[in-house]
């Protein structure tokens, strides 16, 4: 990609993607294929194992179900192992050689775990031993085939471009970016090419600092666009100042972010004559929740909030019919608000006031507020206003739990009042949160308030797991029920 020296030339070379056969199947994709690839050749090789000591000795099979169990077992054990050493990664996929040593370590381990369990629970004698034994011996070499095949056609699939890491986001100076060679792109990302941004080369640190800024604005909104997951970058490691500074800039996005070895580390570790080892690079920010956290948590929001959604539906209905009864304007009350990423979205409520404020002036509502009806007031006061926003979930544009979102204008005024403020955006915004079940539910009208607000809402997002969204669901109903701070 050419890069040119002055502001203008860089913005559009850093805007474009990268030029190559565009990818056809995404690399996030590639771990859950490799592990459901490994679960069938070990239950393909459990059964056999059965039939084969069958057809031996005459003996039939009593119920093939068990052999199948046994399998599963087996599978899920040998899947869990290796996934912590990241033998599924795309960057592991796509290297050349087949690790052996890795495989059969893990398999046997796996086989020694089964045959003490099976002795443990006395239940060795509902398994042929033979069967067994064949299992042991065939997996390990079904295995391997399996990922000496899957590794040429993902080696293929990266020459040819139909496969790679295009949600990855290769950040770096002139000196650094241009020593990356082919080699070390297939060593870093599995891929030949990836998105890459380049910063200022000016020697004047005024001038540098604000072109800087430009290209990690040009960063920002590529990763916003392309729901880019990781950052890599590729600066001197003797440069601390500025990477410090490219730090404290990208902190706001809720991406992985990982220094990569500079050319001096490595010359130093000789990597580039071989190619196959594993490169390390240090993590300095981490993703809020993994690609499986997201998962796991977007299956419970979808799946609860329409049961919600339907056990409420009634009451909705009669919120709306009492809505138009108590007077003229609309049921519902549209207001844009900021998203994951600081993504805008339209969220929904049910109208409660006499005003549609949605502008650069949005006034926060007070206790007493003669602007809300009276309709509105019970409504309110029982959070029945928030219900439409079961849709916002459905529609993936909230969470169930997370830090409640704020007008924009609201959030344009206290982002430049507290620094980490736009740590808010990691996350979902939810319907309901931590620091709403902590006594912060309702109004910010000080400073103080909303700094308190979003130490809860950080606090969240470093601390999360499915029990803690639990246990904040109950607190959620007895919260409602105490009408605290609600008006």
């Amino acid at each position: 990609m050419p890069i040119g020296s002055e502001v203008s030339g860089r913005e559009r070379a850093a805007a474009a993607p990268p030029e190559g056969p565009r990818v056809t199947f995404p690399s996030e994709a590639l771990p859950y294929l490799l592990s459901t690839a490994d679960a069938l050749v070990i239950l393909l090789s459990s059964l056999f194992g059965a039939f084969v000591y069958q057809w031996l000795t005459g003996i039939p099979v009593k119920d093939p179900s068990a052999y199948f169990a046994v399998g599963l077992i087996a599978s899920l054990a040998h899947i869990v192992r290796l996934s912590g050493a990241s033998y599924y990664e795309f960057e592991s996929a796509a290297k050349p050689t087949v690790e052996i040593v890795e495989v059969l370590v893990s398999w046997f381990t796996t086989g020694l775990m089964l045959a003490f369990f099976a002795f443990l629970l006395k239940i060795g004698d509902a398994f042929s031993r033979g069967s067994f034994l064949i299992f042991w011996a065939v997996a390990p070499i079904g295995l391997l085939v399996a990922r000496k095949t899957t590794k040429f056609i993902v080696g293929r699939a990266v020459a040819q471009g139909t496969i790679g890491r295009r949600n990855i986001v290769l950040l770096g100076d002139r000196t650094e970016l241009e020593a990356l060679e082919p080699r070390d792109l297939l060593a870093f990302f599995g891929a030949v090419e990836v998105n890459r941004f380049m910063l200022s080369a000016d020697t004047d640190l005024l001038r540098q600092e604000s072109d800087d800024i430009k290209t990690l604005d040009l960063v920002a909104d590529f990763i916003r666009k392309n729901n880019s997951a990781e950052i890599l970058l590729a600066l001197p490691w003797s440069g601390t100042a500025r990477i410090e500074f490219v730090r404290d800039k990208i902190k706001t996005l809720p991406v992985s972010a990982k220094l990569l070895p500079d050319e001096q580390i490595r010359k130093l570790t000789n990597y580039a004559l071989s190619g196959y080892q594993r490169i390390t690079s240090l993590e300095i920010q981490r993703a809020p929740l993994s690609a499986t956290e997201r998962m796991v948590k977007r299956a419970i929001d979808l799946f609860a909030s329409i049961l919600a959604l339907i056990f409420f539906t009634p009451i909705m209905a009669l919120t709306a019919l009492a809505i138009k009864l108590d007077g003229e304007g609309p049921i519902f009350f549209l207001q844009k608000r900021k998203g994951f990423n600081g993504r805008q979205f339209v969220m929904f409520k049910f109208r409660t006031m006499t005003v549609q404020e949605n502008g650069d002036v949005v006034t926060q509502v007070t206790r007493s507020d003669p602007r809300v009806t009276k309709i509105g007031r019970l409504l309110r006061s029982a959070s029945i206003d928030e219900l439409p926003q079961l849709i916002n979930v459905i529609r993936g544009e909230m969470s169930l739990i997370g830090p409640r979102p704020h007008a924009l204008a609201h959030d344009n005024y206290f982002e430049n009042l507290l620094q980490d403020y736009a740590f808010r955006h990691h996350v979902k915004p939810g319907m309901t949160g931590w620091a709403q079940v902590n006594g912060l539910r309702g109004a910010t009208p000080s400073l103080d308030l909303i700094a308190r607000r979003v130490e809860m809402d950080l606090w969240y997002i470093n601390n999360w797991s499915l029990w803690l969204d639990v246990q904040i669901l109950i607190k959620t109903f007895f919260e409602v029920l105490r009408k605290r701070n609600a008006y």
